[in-house]
């Protein structure tokens, strides 16, 4: 009978594991709901959507996301040529990462922490916050309806969404939020879509 006894007694312990594997099935499905919580990856459909927000009227956020596609549509119709932006350079640090189509989606200048970022055209705040994962403090400007320029890693952002700005207002100061160094990333783009700055921005 003793045998028997010890027979017997791991079958309620090994029972156990498997007792507890159900109860820590919540938990996991609490962990999937972070991410969402938490910063967006960043994306050229983030991005939109960030500049899209921006856009919306804050009382109706729900009609943003069926906004998002007759205004890209909408948008070449409106935009040709007259839409060009005497661009200036953002800073006078010195580009430490061009343009590539497949990679760097903008310009990365090297410079010091509180070095002037300015903007880089005459237009309106649309964004300016931490909510896109890879960008830090990131200040997106609007210029008319085809240009965007977008600041990216700045230690500290001087303008408020909804602001106009002029060419050559500070608007930021560099830094390295969500950046391995010092550096200001700046993107142009053209009805959404990223285009190499160094082509636009006048020559040094």
């Amino acid at each position: 009978p003793a045998m028997v006894a010890h027979k017997d007694a791991p079958e309620p312990v090994l029972d156990q594991p498997g007792a507890a594997a159900p109860a820590a099935a919540p938990p996991s499905g609490t962990l999937k709901r972070e991410p969402r919580v938490g910063k967006e990856p960043y994306s050229d459909e983030a991005f939109a959507r960030l500049n899209n927000k921006a856009n919306a009227e804050p009382a109706k956020p729900a009609e943003t996301k069926p906004d998002v596609k007759p205004d890209a549509a909408a948008a070449p119709a409106v935009a040709s040529g007259p839409d060009e932006v005497p661009w200036l350079w953002p800073t006078s640090a010195k580009v430490s990462a061009p343009y590539s189509d497949s990679g760097n989606k903008g310009l990365d200048f090297a410079g010091k922490a509180g070095d002037p970022v300015l903007a880089a055209g005459d237009g309106k705040v649309v964004y300016a916050g931490s909510g896109l994962r890879g960008f830090g403090e990131l200040v997106i400007v609007k210029h008319n309806a085809t240009y965007l320029s977008a600041y990216a890693h700045n230690r500290k952002i001087l303008v408020k969404e909804g602001q106009q700005v002029t060419r050559g207002q500070k608007i930021a100061e560099m830094g390295n939020t969500d950046a391995d160094s010092v550096k200001l990333h700046f993107e142009i783009r053209k009805q959404g879509k990223p285009v190499d700055p160094a082509q636009h921005l006048p020559k040094r």
